[in-house]
């Protein structure tokens, strides 16, 4: 125990630990996921709707774009992190109303594998897009 100066109290410390289970992972991501989208979803809306006008977002628009893997790699960026952001929040919604272990876990589970088939599956179109099919 230590005495806190000016006072005769005494004030005990201790050091807590943390796991490292999932659902604080998942916090920390939901976190971190947040600060990065911040960046990508406000550049993207300063470069799409406020650098150019809403009238040029076209198919040859974004086929010009998507000539760049810097643009492909942009977007892709901001697929993963929006939609693994979204579902992550969906999934502690659905925690808040549904208290059975086995529903959640199976609802956990099936959210896990939409989120992965989903991001590979538009992953893979923005990846194999081609720009010359548009012209």
């Amino acid at each position: 125990m230590t005495a806190v100066s000016g006072t005769s109290e005494k004030v005990t410390r201790r050091a807590v630990q943390l796991e490292a289970n999932f659902e604080r992972i998942a916090y920390l991501g939901m976190r971190m996921s947040g600060i990065v989208l911040l960046v990508l979803a406000v550049g993207h809306m300063m470069i799409q709707h406020v650098l150019n006008s809403s009238t040029n977002l076209t198919i040859q628009f974004v086929a010009e774009q998507w000539r760049s893997w810097g643009w492909k790699s942009y977007d892709m960026l901001l697929l993963i992190f929006a939609f693994s952001h979204g579902i992550n929040g969906l999934r502690n919604v659905l925690s808040d109303y549904i208290h059975n272990d086995k529903i959640m876990k199976g609802i956990n589970v099936f959210l896990a594998v939409f989120l992965v088939v989903t991001i590979l599956w538009a992953g893979f179109a923005i990846a194999r897009f081609d720009p010359a099919a548009i012209q």
